[in-house]
């Protein structure tokens, strides 16, 4: 499983990381959505808030990894050239996206630990990262939706980059990052 971008694609593991990451962002997003289903206070919504939190943080571990990554080269060029305003654009939403990746799962831990809530993942008890504070966490709880929604943008409009450039533009950008075939 090569771990450096070729000239015209990324790595083994950057594409895998790309579309796992995606799942696992539509499995959070899910989860939360999804938690009104079950009345307040019961199994069902408790163990779906669990997953949120569980996947949520599963993000922010595999962030790293494809930051590592992504750190291994350079980026395979997109041919034919873009001008350099698509460029700085694309450079910025991936610094949001990352971004995004990142401090999400943060809110959402300091969000839990401020409720004084213990939170799980994969079977270890980690450490709250706040003393608990229950307006704190509401404002914690204010900003992590906001940016929940933010992300809902930035990830369909980065979806609609790639469409924009493989079916209008006609460049290599979507290739890069496709599984290869046969």
């Amino acid at each position: 499983m090569p771990w450096k971008n070729s000239d015209n694609r990324y790595s083994t593991v950057s594409i895998a990381l790309h579309w796992l990451m995606l799942v696992l962002l539509i499995a959070v997003y899910a989860c939360i959505e999804l938690r009104g289903i079950f009345p307040k206070g019961s199994d069902g919504r408790t163990l779906i808030k669990e997953a949120h939190f569980m996947l949520g943080l599963t993000v922010f571990v595999l962030v790293w990894l494809r930051l590592f990554a992504r750190s291994l080269g350079v980026a395979p060029k997109i041919l034919p050239t873009p001008p350099s305003w698509q460029a700085f654009l694309a450079k910025l939403m991936h610094g949001a996206l990352y971004l995004f990746m990142i401090a999400m799962p943060i809110l959402g831990w300091l969000i839990t630990s401020a409720e004084g809530h213990q939170v799980m993942f994969y079977g270890i008890d980690l450490p709250l990262l706040v003393a608990e504070d229950k307006e704190f966490a509401e404002q914690l709880e204010d900003w992590h939706v906001l940016l929940g929604t933010v992300g809902y943008w930035l990830i369909g409009l980065h979806a609609l980059a790639g469409l924009y450039h493989h079916y209008l533009v006609r460049d290599n950008t979507l290739q890069r990052m496709l599984p290869k075939r046969g």
